[in-house]
């Protein structure tokens, strides 16, 4: 047989899963029949579509089945999921499933059992004396692991398109430009703060030395000090250019408040990391009075642990920065599977690498000046992510100042 039922499910016209569904089918060449279809009349009701899918082979149906499934298509007949052992660490089984970002579920006997720390582009682990199904990535999956194959007994539950207006969030999926009503989302987005906070939530800021260079970090600063922010995902460049600031004022030897160059201030930012690895860590350098002011020191002082995942281009680095990018995502991961807001800030690379780790149920924001940052975000899967094309010196002031607007 080269068909298969599927079900669609929620608010399936709003979100343009219905029509994304028969898109999908056509083009790859497959053919649909909607065998049932009901609509819901009011907004809170959901709709419902139970479709006939069919492939010109196993193989075709299969890939069709696997497109739909990223999109939150289930199939209708609900099977116990397939796993097989890893013959050996880091090699996968054949015809392995690839996650989504998006909440999912796996059958096991006769229950539906959540996926624990969902990612995307990972394995999903089966421990079936525990009962129980977590999200691996490839570099640490082991030798005998019971690694889900296949598309039976997977559920995926993306989330759905917001009704009406709905805060900020009204405007997911929009295109990337820079003639949005910048002030207008920012406002939106300060709400979004204060209601997050407000519940006791968390929120994450991924930074890029630009806060810096723009004059903002102490903006950044202040919120960390007024509890607005939970975690600071960075680089070396972020952590060590506001160091130079806080001993020296400077920023890639300009001065940050003249905007003039400082003679001999190129060497500045070196000046400041071996100021760091003489006291031994930022924490250290704090509790010696080297470091007196700024993010990474507000960040100490108010116990809001940071990631500084490192580079290839990265002078020193900071004793403090994570120079094995498998550690540094380890590290990463601790953090986002509990937050409900991060924002990123004028930083591709960590934007990119945060985004990919992230559930798609974390409200998302990316502001950068480069539509690149933020389009490249939404091309790997970070669908969730609201754009803003703006520069970050011009962000940040807007936003602390609503975030304190009564």
């Amino acid at each position: 047989m080269n068909t298969r039922e599927v079900e669609l499910s929620g608010h399936i016209i709003d979100s343009l899963m219905l029509p994304k569904t028969l898109d999908i089918i056509m083009d790859m060449g497959g053919d649909f029949e909607i065998l049932e279809f009901q609509v819901g009349k009011q907004k809170k009701d959901t709709s419902y579509a139970l479709i006939m899918v069919e492939g010109t082979d196993s193989n075709h149906l299969n890939e069709i089945l696997d497109e739909l499934s990223e999109i939150g298509a289930t199939i209708a007949e609900i099977r116990e999921v397939k796993v097989e052992k890893s013959e050996k660490d880091k090699v996968l089984p054949d015809d392995f499933y690839s996650t989504t970002n998006h909440p999912t579920f796996i059958r096991y006997r006769n229950n539906w059992i959540p996926v624990e720390d969902i990612e995307m582009d990972c394995m999903i682990v089966l421990d079936p004396e525990l009962k129980r199904a977590y999200c691996k990535p490839m570099g640490r999956i082991k030798k005998g692991d019971l690694v889900v194959v296949g598309r039976e007994g997977i559920k995926v539950e993306p989330p759905e398109r917001p009704r009406g207006k709905q805060g900020v969030f009204e405007f997911m999926g929009s295109d990337v430009s820079s003639e949005k009503p910048v002030t207008t989302i920012i406002k939106k987005i300060a709400n979004e703060i204060k209601e997050i906070k407000a519940r006791n939530g968390k929120i994450a800021i991924v930074g890029g030395p630009a806060i810096v260079h723009t004059g903002s970090a102490p903006i950044l600063s202040q919120m960390i000090r007024e509890g607005y922010i939970d975690v600071l995902f960075a680089g070396n460049a972020l952590a060590t250019h506001d160091i130079e600031n806080a001993i020296y004022g400077t920023s890639l030897g300009m001065c940050v408040k003249t905007g003039e160059a400082v003679a001999r201030g190129h060497r500045h930012h070196i000046y400041a990391i071996n100021e760091i690895n003489r006291a031994g860590s930022i924490k250290e350098a704090v509790e010696k009075n080297v470091l007196k002011k700024g993010i990474m020191y507000e960040c100490v002082k108010n116990e809001v642990p940071f990631v500084l995942a490192g580079s290839i281009r990265d002078d020193g680095p900071l004793p403090d920065v994570i120079t094995d990018v498998i550690e540094a995502q380890d590290a990463m991961r601790k953090h986002v599977q509990d937050v409900d807001m991060v924002i990123m800030i004028a930083t591709m690379l960590h934007s990119i690498a945060t985004g990919n780790i992230l559930p798609s149920q974390v409200k998302s924001i990316c502001v950068d000046i480069n539509p690149a940052t933020v389009t490249k975000l939404a091309d790997r899967g970070s669908a969730q992510v609201v754009s803003i094309v703006t520069d970050v010196g011009a962000f940040l002031p807007i936003l602390f100042e609503e975030i304190h607007n009564k």
